[in-house]
Parts: structure tokens; C-alpha cells; sequence
């Protein structure tokens, strides 16, 4: 068969790309050269890279670059391969990454420019390589690092380079890769050029610091001289034994501190190991992907085995036992540790690009060498894509797509796409893999559809590549464990942080959340609602007429927003939602606040709004199970929808059930016993009165409470139930001392210790974000008082009260004014206190019944000396130690490690509530009031504080819509409405009769004391007695006062 003749365009283009090589070669300036090169570069992108091989335009531009008596054509041949880098981009990176080598090698020429050259082909080359194919290019780079021979220098300092620019890009693969990076990495830091070892430490730090620990971050510095350095391994132990562990371990952690942490176990000191299992103990607690641990806690384990079973010392075979079990826990199997894939599907780089090559040459025929590398490449995409569970078609099919290009038929490239996503796509079901997310079986207008987007707090990654689509009228419940990310989401969405998310103008969010509770302002409801931004479009009657629908009447419009009840509020909160007329209310804990009608109402709102989409974060079953279309459930950094309520969801998802229940619960809180309150020798006596109480408001025109009369004693488990608005927290205003009542009485016993949660709980810690827990704690009782309760209203000085303090007082004949009290003392059925006196000295101080001083108007002295008391003898029995303060918040249910070394600012609103009631509870106190405790404690917290209370010897006082939290712990009940408090049940105060008010007196005999010939007597007897035990035996007489 004869040859065809070549046609004249295609002889014109090989005489073209002829001259133009050419030029490139003999070029006299660089610019010259490069504008040559480009054009080259754009004759072969437009013809086809077959014209690479053609023309064999790489193996010329090879030799150039090689051309060691000319540094004119090795400048040439490297502008050129820039240029096909630069103008071919992501096409053109499998054929030219062999070449990489070419270019790290030169950047040690004798030449400036050529390096130069040099250095932009290879930096143009890595910036067009996908991330995905980082397994393609790693190799490439340690070679240029010296892991396949000796390098100059110039080169190992060009492949560090190279690694820190590409880690910014592809953060995620290199922190998987992290286990063959760091060996090559830490061979330069002991390199004996100065340049090299410097760079290397700046890449090291750099791709270390992909994992995103915190815990570690700190510490990167000292690891990475670990590294270069094994004697700076004791140092960095004994640094990261004082760290503790909170943050989530992940691949690239562990693959930083395993290579030291087995180091550290082959040491001799006995202190050094025992710190290193202490960190191995914590650090593992923390490992949740059992594909990473087994992937890295098999290494530990041998060394870890060896102390646990052969220390010399008990105690490091004791901390080793803790730490093996740990390690065994987390998923080490010690007689399989070479089982890396958990039942999760894997597929090595070279069995997908075996794959492909078969699909593609059953299309094609026959595939040419040349296209070798292209095959791979897609093979390295592949196996990142299936590592990431990433089964989106569309992103297969384009990256496919792209690398194919060269190799197939543009009309065979998508049938082969297919073929490809579909094999794989069946063998990730095949393993188990949750493939159905359950987004394409929805009903609506769809408005918003996300394929592929992750999601970060901070340095944490919460949601990984995963799907997200909502349609309209949906209303979607959002589940998951603690500190998932569930607020976060709805947070970004509603500022624009997630990618591809629609904005403002195309679907509207509004975001509700517990922050706005704790606004103060003077503003009423209806001008504090005008005042909004986003309402601008609305006019003054519109809004009203807004508000009005929810609930406000003229009335509660007038009043200022500071006054209103947490209810109320949060109610305020929806209204201003609802009528920014949004697409999609996004609702953290709506019901936090309102009572059950307002739950009701909220309930049959949101179901009646057929053409609005609601996001829905809630501790409340009953509330989900209403209102729920779709849970969406948080499932290893995925989204998943699950049709139907929370009832649904749990039936084909049991591990939600303790969504349902508080007995389920594994958390266990404990408070301190309370300590004993002198003359009170009955839990049934009152301890706190109050009596025909009237409390108003400044800014009300009537008041929120009438005539109320209670009582509690140490026996009282009491709810407090009521509408929104009712006067609930007032109530416990006036009990807790946070309020003065214009009429009626409140008493106390003196020594009484209350510990207070208030509504807005947050208020405890606004002045705190930036300190942890502890030294939180430790302010609050430095001073061996309660400063929260030196800073209420009631312990606040009038200009009236003061001037009090300024009046005489005739004793002894004598005019004398109060200075302050320095001692109390009990004085029958009250107290007396001791006064010194102003301008006198100590041996004139008297002492005054409290009776006499609350007659003489000293009420504000006596109870600041009462309250100051109180706190000193409920500290007498505490100590403000590190070890006493971390039992103590472990106690409420808060994690030690949290306690100390996390910011306020940085925890959950579950955890800054336990924090508020482990403060509250520290002083030993006599009784515990909460305002709303089911408002921000997940299901298992809520059933760990049911235990405790139901355990604990000291009053319980609780506002709650919770019926389900207050009728398993409260027999008594005090319901509020309009003002007026009636009580119902049980009540566990005794009657006005009280039995150890009684004095009882009986006759009680008393021993007759011996006179001293009584005594000498009775020792002579003894002694006899005993003599003639010693000589006769027998039983021996015991001796006896009578005898």
C-alpha cells in the first residue's frame, strides 16, 4: 500500500514549526526567544500535541537545554518549554513532567540566566498540576531532593521551593502523603549548605502545618527540629506533655508525631517515656477515622506493648496498659496491622491507570507510548477521587475529559467517562460505601444545588466534599454530634461563605439565632424593629401590622425590648425574620424561651409556610417530629437527607434515639454536697421565704408580679411554669437577690449560698471570652468570695443607703457611727453582729442583734456581711488548685483538658452552660436556681444534669418549657400567669410549726468526777487484779469504770 503524500499545509506547518525551533536556539535576545516560543507553543495547541511527537519538537527542545557548550540554546530550550507549559496549561502537564528533572538539574548552571529560565519552566509546570495528581509530581520533586542519587544544592533548593508553592494549593494531598514527604524533607534539614537546611525548615513548617491541629501548632517548630535533630526529642516530649489534646487527630497529625513518639519509647529515661505514653494515651482518645489509625497506630503499638508488659517501673506498666488499651480501642488490631482498608474502597494509582489504559484501548485500537503519561495522570485522579469518596459525575467526567484529549476521539472521550465514574461508582457500593445522599428524591422548586463543597471552622474541616440541595417549602432538620459543624453551616450560608451558594439577591436567608437574646437597648419593640436594615424596604405599618400577627399587641409594642422575657424576645426575633420575607429562614434553637402555646405556634407557622425553606437546629424531639420534612444528618464529614420527621430518621438511623430519651444517657454530672446551715437540723425547713411580694418595672406601666408568696427548704424540687412573659424570671429575680420587690418581704436564711444560672446564661462570661474556664473560676472566688453576687443590683449602693451609713447610733451614752461588721455569732433563733465603730478602736466594738440593725435601716450592711459569710464558709471547704478546679468541672460534665486550656470565646453553648453551672456550684451551694437549662444542653448533657439533681441533698428551683426535663425531677410546681403564682403538688416545706424550733430538753445523767484517792485507788485494785491473772490464768477480768 503506498504511502500518501504529505499536503502542503502540513509541510508548511513542519517548516513553520522548523524555523520557529530555529529562532529559539539563535534567538539573540530573551524576548525574541520567548515570542518564538509562543508561537510555537500555539501551533501545537491548536493542531494537537500529536505535533510533539511529529516533529519531535520535545526531544529538540530537550537537547538544547542539554547543550553544554552553549548556554544560548540551553536558555532557548527552556523558554520553550515554558512556554508549551504556560499556553497548553493543565493539557500539556502529563507529557512535560518528565522533563521536571530537566529543569530542577538546571537550576544549578553556571549561567544566571539559564537558572532563571530554569526556574520559571518549572514553576509554570507545577502551578497547572491539579492537585489530585499530586502522587504524579512527588516523585519527580524527591528526586530533585536526592532521593535517587547525589544533587547539587542548587537543585535540592528548587524542589523545596517547589513542594512549600504547591502545599498552598493541594493542602489536602500533601497532608495524606505527609508519611514519604517528611523522611525526604528531614534528609535536607541536615544539609551541609546553609541555604538548603534553612529552606527546608520553612517547607517542613509548611507542610506540617496542613493538618490543621491546634494542639500541635504551637509546637511545629520544635517537631520539625526533632526531625533534623533526635536530641531535641526529650525537649519537645516534655513540651508536648504539658499540651493537652482536644482538637480532632487526623492523618497528617499523626503522621508528624508518630516517627517521634517511637523515637521517644526507645529512649532510656525513665521520665521521658513515661510522658510519651501519656501523650500516646491522649493523643489516641482523639483518632475518630479508623482508616487513619490503622494506617498509623500500628507503629506505636510495639514499642507501646513493650512498656505495658515489660517496665521495669509499675507505674509506666500501668500508664503503658492505659495506653495499649487506648491504642486497641481506636482500632489496632496487633495481629493484622498491615489491614489498612477497614472495608473502605481503595484503589492504588497504578490499578487505576491499568484500568483506563484497558478502556482506552479497546476504543482507540492501539495507544502509542507518547500517550503513557496522560494515562497515568488520569490514574492518579482517579485514585484521589475515590480516597476522597468524591463521586461527583461532573467532576470526573471534566477531568477526565481534559487528559484524554490528546489520546481519544473527542465523540469517544465522553462514553468513556461513563465507563470509568460508572466501575468505580459500583465498586464503592459494593464496599459498603452510603452512596445514596438521599438530595434527588425532593419535591418543590429547587433553590440552591451545590454539588461539591466543603466546609472549615477555623484550621477544622467539618464537611468534605459533599453535595447540598434544598428545595422550596422544605423544611430540613439539621443532625449531627456535638461541635459538627451544624450552627456553622447555616452561619456560612447566611454570610456567603459557601461556595456556590446562591446570593442574597437570588435566594434570601434570615438567620435566627440565641445571640440576639442578650441585646439591651431602651428602644420599645416596634421602634427597635423599624430601626433593622434589612426591613428598610417596609413601611412603620407594615411592620406593625407584622408584629401584631405574632402575637405583640399595642401593649407589648410600647415596651422596651430590654425588658421582655426571653420568650418574648426570641418571639421578637422570628417576627423580624418572618417579615424580611425571606426564601430560607435558617433557625438555631427557635424554641429556646417559649412556652408550649408559642411552641405551638411556631410549629403550625412554619408548616403553614408552604412557599419558605427552613434550616432547623433544635434539642427539641417533639418540635422536629412536627415540623420536619428531611433530616439532614451530619455522617463523616458528609451530608445526608434522610424523608420524613426525626421519628423516621431514628427508625432507619437507631443511633439518634437518644434523641428521645434522657435515661439513655452515658453523661453523669455530680454537684458538691452542700454544706450543713446552722439551726437548720431538717431538709423540710424553709430556708427562703417570700412574702406578699409586688415587683414593677421602671418602664411597665404595671406590674409583673402581685402578692406572690412561696417558700423552699432544702427538699424542694420546684418547676416554674408559664406563658411567655408572665413574670417567671422575676420571680426568681426577687428570690435570687437580683431584684428588690416595691412591696412585701423576702427573707433568707443568713448563710444561704445560691447558685444562679440566669436566662441569658451567656451574661455570666461576656467580660471572660479571652480566659479558660479555670482562671475564670478562679476570678470569680479569688478574693473567697462570689464576686457575681457583690455585682447585683441588690448589693449595689443608693445615694440613700449610703448616706445610712452616716447616722448616729446612741450606745452607752455615747453617739457613734457604723464603720463595718467584723464578726457574726448565733444569738438564739437569730444572729448578732460585731460592729466596730467609726474612729475607735477595736476594744470598743460591740455587739448588736441583726434585728436591732435591720430596725435601725443597715438592711444593705447586714446582707453584704451575710452574703460575704456565706461564700467564706462555702469555701473553707475548697481549695483553688489546679487538680481541684479540673475534678471539679469534670464533675459538671465539661471535659478537664477544655477547663484549663480553651477559651471561653471558643467553646459551644452547651459547654459555656457547664462551665456557668460548675462557677455557680463551686462555693458548695445550698440551692440551684435555672433559668431555662434545656435551652443550649444537647440530649445526653440533659440527661447527666437530670442525675445529678435528682442526687443531690439541696434545693432545685428550675424555669423550663421543657415538661419533659420538669415532671421527671419537680413534685412541685409553681405556675405564673398574668403576675399571680399558684401553687400545685407536693410542696417539701413543713408547716409554720416547726420541730427543731423546739427546744427539747430532757435530763441527761452525768459522769460524777473521781476525787484523786478515788483514782490511786482504783489503779491499786487493777494492778492486784491483774497480778493474780498473771499467776492463776484463766479469763482475765476486765477492767471497768465501776470497779
Amino acid at each position: 500500500m503506498p504511502v500518501a503524500e504529505p499536503t502542503a499545509a502540513a509541510m508548511d506547518v513542519s517548516t513553520k514549526i522548523g524555523d520557529l525551533l530555529k529562532q529559539i536556539n539563535t534567538a539573540p535576545t530573551s524576548e525574541e526567544c520567548d515570542q518564538a516560543a509562543r508561537e510555537l507553543a500555539t501551533i501545537v495547541k491548536d493542531g494537537g500535541l500529536i505535533l510533539l511527537k511529529h516533529h519531535g519538537i520535545l526531544d529538540k527542545l530537550n537537547k538544547a537545554a542539554r547543550n553544554k557548550k552553549s548556554g544560548l540554546e540551553r536558555e532557548g530550550g527552556l523558554i520553550g518549554f515554558n512556554a508549551l507549559a504556560e499556553i497548553l496549561g493543565e493539557l500539556g502537564v502529563p507529557v512535560l513532567l518528565s522533563y521536571l528533572d530537566l529543569f530542577l538539574e538546571l537550576y544549578a548552571d553556571k549561567g544566571s540566566v539559564v537558572q532563571e529560565a530554569a526556574q520559571m519552566a518549572a514553576e509554570t509546570l507545577v502551578s497547572h498540576v491539579r492537585p489530585e495528581a499530586t502522587q504524579v509530581l512527588l516523585p519527580r520533586l524527591f528526586d530533585g531532593m536526592g532521593a535517587n542519587g547525589s544533587k547539587k544544592w542548587q537543585t535540592k533548593l528548587g524542589a523545596l521551593k517547589l513542594l512549600d508553592k504547591f502545599t498552598g494549593r493541594a493542602a489536602e494531598q500533601i497532608g495524606e502523603c505527609l508519611p514519604e514527604i517528611i523522611p525526604m524533607v528531614s534528609n535536607c534539614l541536615a544539609d551541609t549548605k546553609n541555604e538548603v537546611a534553612v529552606q527546608a525548615q520553612k517547607t517542613m513548617m509548611t507542610v506540617c502545618s496542613v493538618g490543621g491541629n491546634p494542639d500541635i501548632a504551637r509546637h511545629l517548630k520544635d517537631l520539625v527540629l526533632c526531625m533534623g535533630d533526635p536530641t531535641h526529642v526529650p525537649n519537645t516530649i516534655e513540651k508536648l506533655a504539658c499540651t493537652t489534646f482536644v482538637a480532632e487527630v487526623n492523618g497528617p497529625t499523626l503522621a508528624i508525631m508518630v516517627p517521634l513518639l517511637t523515637r521517644a519509647l526507645n529512649e532510656r529515661s525513665t521520665l521521658l517515656i513515661r510522658q510519651t505514653l501519656i501523650i500516646i494515651d491522649n493523643l489516641c482518645k482523639l483518632v475518630r477515622d479508623p482508616r487513619t489509625a490503622a494506617q498509623f497506630l500500628p507503629q506505636l503499638y510495639p514499642g507501646v506493648d513493650h512498656q505495658a508488659e515489660g517496665a521495669a517501673f509499675p507505674e509506666i506498666r500501668e500508664i503503658g496498659g492505659q495506653a495499649k488499651k487506648t491504642l486497641l480501642d481506636a482500632g489496632v488490631n496487633s495481629e493484622s496491622k498491615d489491614d489498612n482498608n477497614n472495608g473502605v474502597l481503595t484503589v492504588s494509582m497504578d490499578d487505576a491507570t491499568k484500568f483506563v489504559r484497558g478502556e482506552a484501548t479497546k476504543i482507540q485500537g492501539f495507544l502509542d507510548s507518547f500517550f503513557s503519561p496522560y494515562i497515568t495522570y488520569v490514574g492518579a485522579l482517579i485514585s484521589d477521587w475515590v480516597r476522597q469518596e468524591l463521586f461527583v459525575k461532573d467532576t470526573w467526567t471534566k477531568g477526565i475529559s481534559i487528559s484524554m484529549t490528546p489520546v481519544l476521539m473527542a465523540r469517544d472521550i465522553p462514553s468513556m467517562c461513563d465507563k470509568v465514574f460508572d466501575h468505580y461508582y459500583k465498586l464503592y457500593q459494593e464496599s459498603g460505601g452510603n452512596v445514596d445522599d438521599g438530595f434527588e428524591e425532593q419535591e418543590g422548586e429547587e433553590l440552591c444545588r451545590i454539588e461539591d463543597f466543603s466546609l472549615a471552622y477555623g484550621t477544622r474541616l467539618l464537611l468534605n466534599h459533599t453535595k447540598l440541595k434544598l428545595h422550596r417549602g422544605q423544611r430540613y432538620g439539621l443532625c449531627g454530634e456535638n461541635g459538627a459543624g451544624k450552627s456553622t453551616l447555616m452561619r456560612s450560608i447566611h454570610q456567603g461563605k459557601v461556595e456556590e451558594f446562591p446570593s442574597q439577591d437570588e435566594v434570601k436567608t434570615a438567620f435566627v439565632d440565641y445571640a440576639a437574646q442578650g441585646a439591651d437597648t431602651s428602644l420599645n419593640v416596634l421602634d427597635y424593629t423599624c430601626e433593622d436594615k434589612n426591613l428598610s424596604n417596609l413601611t412603620r405599618e407594615e411592620i406593625k401590622a407584622g408584629l401584631e400577627s405574632v402575637g405583640f399587641d399595642d401593649a407589648r409594642l410600647e415596651v422596651a425590648v430590654s425588658t421582655l422575657s426571653g420568650g418574648w424576645k426570641m418571639k421578637l426575633e422570628l417576627a423580624r425574620a418572618v417579615l424580611s420575607k425571606a426564601d430560607i429562614l435558617l433557625l438555631d434553637e427557635p424554641t429556646n424561651h417559649l412556652d408550649q402555646t408559642n411552641v405551638k405556634w411556631l410549629e403550625d407557622y412554619l408548616v403553614s409556610q408552604t412557599n419558605v425553606t427552613c434550616l432547623i437546629v433544635s434539642h427539641d424531639p417533639g418540635f422536629l417530629d412536627a415540623v420536619c420534612t428531611h433530616i439532614l444528618h451530619y455522617d463523616r464529614k458528609k451530608l445526608r437527607l434522610y424523608p420524613g420527621n426525626l421519628s423516621k430518621f431514628v427508625e432507619k438511623y437507631p443511633p439518634a434515639a437518644n434523641y428521645y430519651t434522657l435515661d439513655s444517657s452515658s453523661v453523669s454530672f455530680s454537684f458538691p454536697k452542700p454544706t450543713m446551715l446552722q439551726g437548720v437540723r431538717s431538709n423540710t425547713k424553709a430556708i427562703l421565704k417570700a412574702t406578699d411580694c409586688t415587683y414593677q418595672y421602671p418602664s411597665r406601666s404595671t406590674p409583673s408580679l402581685y402578692n406572690a408568696t412561696i417558700s423552699l427548704s432544702l427538699s424542694s424540687r420546684v418547676s416554674v411554669i408559664g406563658p411567655n412573659g408572665a413574670g417567671k424570671s422575676t420571680l426568681i429575680k426577687l428570690l435570687t437577690g437580683e431584684a428588690i420587690p416595691q412591696t412585701g418581704v423576702v427573707w433568707r436564711h443568713p448563710a444561704l449560698r445560691i447558685g444562679y444560672v440566669a436566662q441569658h446564661a451567656f451574661h455570666h462570661l461576656e467580660q471572660h471570652l479571652e480566659s479558660t474556664p479555670m482562671e475564670y473560676l478562679r476570678w470569680r472566688y479569688e478574693t473567697g468570695e462570689d464576686k457575681e453576687v457583690s455585682m447585683k443590683e441588690t448589693r449595689q449602693w443608693t445615694e440613700d443607703e449610703a448616706k445610712q451609713m452616716e447616722k448616729h447610733i446612741e450606745v452607752d451614752g455615747q453617739k457613734r457611727q457604723i464603720e463595718c461588721l467584723l464578726g457574726r455569732a448565733k444569738l438564739k433563733k437569730t444572729f448578732q453582729y460585731e460592729i466596730k465603730w467609726r474612729g475607735m478602736r477595736h476594744k470598743f466594738n460591740t455587739w448588736m442583734g441583726r434585728e436591732k440593725l435591720l430596725e435601725l435601716g443597715f438592711q444593705k450592711l447586714v446582707q453584704e456581711f451575710d452574703d460575704k459569710e456565706a461564700s467564706r464558709e462555702g469555701l473553707l471547704y475548697r481549695d483553688l488548685t489546679v487538680d481541684a478546679i479540673r475534678q471539679h468541672f469534670k464533675d459538671i460534665g465539661l471535659d478537664p483538658e477544655i477547663a484549663q486550656y480553651s477559651k471561653i470565646g471558643q467553646l459551644s453553648g452547651g459547654q459555656k452552660v457547664k462551665v456557668v453551672i460548675a462557677a455557680a456550684m463551686w462555693n458548695n451551694s445550698h440551692m440551684l436556681v435555672l433559668d431555662e437549662p434545656t435551652n443550649f444542653l444537647d440530649r445526653d448533657a440533659l440527661g447527666g444534669l437530670a442525675k445529678a439533681i435528682q442526687s443531690w441533698e439541696g434545693a432545685v428551683v428550675m424555669i423550663s418549657h421543657s415538661e419533659e426535663f420538669t415532671s421527671a425531677l419537680c413534685p412541685e410546681t409553681w405556675r405564673v400567669e398574668g403576675g399571680h403564682v399558684t401553687k400545685d403538688g407536693k410542696s417539701a416545706v413543713e408547716d409554720e410549726a416547726q420541730v427543731d424550733d423546739e427546744k427539747v430538753i430532757a435530763k441527761i445523767s452525768k459522769k460524777k468526777k473521781k476525787t484523786r484517792k478515788e483514782i490511786k485507788d482504783q489503779d491499786a485494785r487493777r494492778r492486784a487484779r491483774k497480778l493474780k491473772w498473771l499467776i492463776e490464768g484463766g479469763e482475765r477480768e476486765p477492767d471497768t469504770d465501776s470497779d
